[in-house]
């Protein structure tokens, strides 16, 4: 009973949401490249207990770069572009989703097994370097995938 108890508890610490200070990391995922070495992306929220600070960078094993990107409207053509850092305001949060800013995997291989956790890396200029998992998703439809990115 006692063991039972403990492994219940130990599970919902590791469902937490990560934290470093005053930064919390909320639903992160990779979604998966379609083919062996292609291109995945973190999706994730990133909430503020503080003053205002910036992502600067990200990391996870088996890529070949992992890069911050956002999407920019150039006329009727969405592209995406690196950016070298993501805002997170003061007390607010900074969604990383499809069709906005997110974390680029570039050239995965490995990759991940769909519902493997994984250890993401993210530094911010103000709360350091803070380590999370992430889940690895499957793919999405060719439509929705980065071109050559």
């Amino acid at each position: 009973m006692i063991r039972r108890l403990l492994s219940v508890a130990v599970l919902a610490l590791l469902s937490l949401p990560a934290h470093a200070g005053e930064i919390e990391i909320v639903s992160p995922v990779l979604r998966l490249p379609a083919i062996s070495g292609g291109n995945g992306a973190v999706f994730l929220t990133i909430v503020n207990h503080g003053p205002a600070d910036r992502l600067t960078a990200a990391s996870l094993p088996n890529t070949r770069a992992t890069e911050l990107h956002t999407h920019q409207r150039d006329g009727a053509v969405v592209r995406m572009r690196r950016v070298e850092s993501i805002e997170v305001p003061a007390n607010g949060r900074a969604e990383l989703r499809p069709g906005g800013d997110h974390i680029m995997a570039i050239g995965l291989d490995p990759a991940p097994a769909a519902g493997e956790e994984v250890t993401l890396t993210l530094t911010f200029a103000q709360a350091g370097t803070i380590e999370t998992k992430v889940t690895a998703s499957p793919a999405v439809p060719q439509e929705h995938r980065h071109g050559g990115n």
